[in-house]
């Protein structure tokens, strides 16, 4: 059955999400303008609107430094309009920061496995202009930043994982546990932070509507909205297939990721969304079962496997 959109059902201010922009400054602007949140000189024009970033502004293209830019910018003239921009912590912001601070400094994770910021952070795409780029004040933005908020009856997060729920019972609560690590020099919980925040694909397993839902019972909000997998990985296709977020687990997720730096669309995603502008739903022939671990690079098999990282 076709379901109805009444544009009456549009957020009052209007509610816009983008993520995973990758360091894709260029993409980001046009797509911003499309939706008419910025003009042709890449100034605010959304009025009231609210945008919120879902995180990994950084790494695999070549302007995170400008992306950050970009959005404290689009933030201060969004607030003179009566509007709103905001972003949340990603995992590669996480990796970014560890590497900043920690440089290559070696340390025992909580398995004793030793680990390195610095390295893994190249290998997962990071750009050494980023963190030469990046000023103090921007660097105490990104620290400050949140990891979920609730908007207009949306949880927004970063990854589609229950992993939110090690640090706190309360959207308040995770932020709160999380900007204190953040602000702490304790190599293995910034490690432990990264490592949960690259858990990916909970809501396609077997019990993942359960898990939707037990996470929506917890944080608040009818549909939790993510970013981190793409949508040409899930659903076997080229990036330039991407027409739109896609919808799943029985409505209540909906996925936001056109995978740019796959060729896909930079997704500026309107809240709640017009069902006419969803992805189709395709899966491959073989799907891939739900991941429940970290996919990260093995610095010991980097000569074999693209460091396609954490994405």
């Amino acid at each position: 059955m076709h379901e109805v959109y009444d544009r009456a059902m549009a957020s009052d201010p209007p509610l816009f999400v983008v993520s995973d922009v990758h360091g894709h400054r260029e993409k980001l602007v046009g797509a911003l303008s499309e939706a008419g949140l910025v003009d042709s000189s890449g100034h605010w024009s959304g009025g009231n609107a609210r945008l919120w970033f879902l995180g990994d502004l950084f790494d695999r293209g070549t302007d995170g430094a400008g992306i950050v830019e970009l959005i404290m910018r689009l933030a201060d003239e969004a607030e003179s309009d009566g509007g709103l921009v905001d972003s949340l912590l990603g995992n590669h912001e996480v990796l970014m920061l560890g590497a900043r601070r920690f440089g290559d400094e070696e340390f025992e994770d909580e398995d004793g496995n030793s680990r390195n910021f610095m390295m893994w952070w190249h290998l997962n795409g990071g750009q050494d202009d980023d963190v030469a780029r990046l000023n103090s004040k921007q660097v105490n933005w990104l620290l400050n930043r949140p990891v979920m908020t609730y908007v207009a009856d949306h949880l927004l997060v970063h990854t589609d994982t229950v992993e939110y729920a090690a640090y706190g019972r309360s959207v308040a609560g995770v932020n709160k546990a999380i900007r204190k690590i953040m602000k702490s020099n304790d190599h293995a919980k910034w490690w432990l932070l990264f490592r949960r925040l690259t858990i990916r694909h909970r809501f396609e397993a077997e019990d993942g509507a359960e898990q939707a839902a037990a996470m929506l019972d917890c944080f608040g909000g009818a549909q939790l909205v993510h970013g981190h997998s793409t949508i040409p990985d899930r659903l076997g296709l080229p990036g330039d297939q991407v027409i739109g977020p896609r919808r799943y687990c029985e409505s209540m997720v909906l996925c936001v990721d056109g995978g740019i730096y796959q060729g896909g669309p930079c997704l500026v995603v309107e809240l709640p969304v017009d069902p006419a502008l969803l992805q189709p739903e395709r899966l491959p022939e073989s799907p891939d079962a739900p991941d429940e671990t970290p996919e990260l690079v093995d610095p010991d098999d980097v000569s074999s496997e693209p460091a396609t990282g954490a994405t």
